[in-house]
């Protein structure tokens, strides 16, 4: 489990249930959640639990949305966060819920270094990271750029999420 504290005050959304979400997120946060919130991503990460999007499908929306808003600053949160979502997890496939091996110092919590592949990516749009800006993101906000450019993932909001954070123009 991570050691670090993940949460702090930021500038992220809230939908109606109360859900945080980016702009970038508006296209696919509806009433059923259909794809998995960063947000989510994050609270995944914190548990070490790996979801993969076909099982998130199958959770009933109030399921999705508990997992959305439910805490997981805090050991304890983090332990009765994980006990739900494995129990979803068994619930619906029967399966025990696969771990994840995460870094107890994760990229997203350095603040002495932006990460040399976060700079590679911006510099594919000529744009550049200074350390006070991203020392100025919130905790899921530098999770979600990681996020958003990791192997397996479109990059396509990538660049909307450097202009919602301030980071490009």
């Amino acid at each position: 489990m991570l050691a670090v504290n993940i949460f702090h005050k930021s500038p992220e959304m809230q939908d109606s249930s109360g859900i945080e979400y980016f702009l970038f997120e508006e296209d696919f946060i509806s009433a059923n959640i259909r794809c998995i919130p960063m947000i989510v991503r994050f609270k995944l990460d914190a548990v070490c639990i790996k979801l993969p999007l076909d099982v998130w499908c199958k959770f009933a929306a109030n399921e999705r949305t508990a997992l959305a808003v439910k805490p997981c600053a805090t050991q304890t949160d983090k332990c009765i966060y994980h006990g739900y979502l494995s129990g979803l997890i068994h619930q619906y496939t029967g399966m025990d819920a696969i771990d994840l091996k995460i870094s107890t110092y994760p990229l997203w919590a350095d603040l002495r270094n932006v990460p040399e592949s976060l700079q590679l990516k911006a510099g594919e749009f000529n744009w550049f990271i200074s350390i006070e800006k991203w020392k100025a993101l919130s905790n899921l906000q530098r999770f979600a750029l990681l996020k958003l450019f990791s192997p397996g993932h479109e990059n396509k909001n990538f660049p909307k999420a450097m202009l919602e954070f301030g980071l490009a123009q």
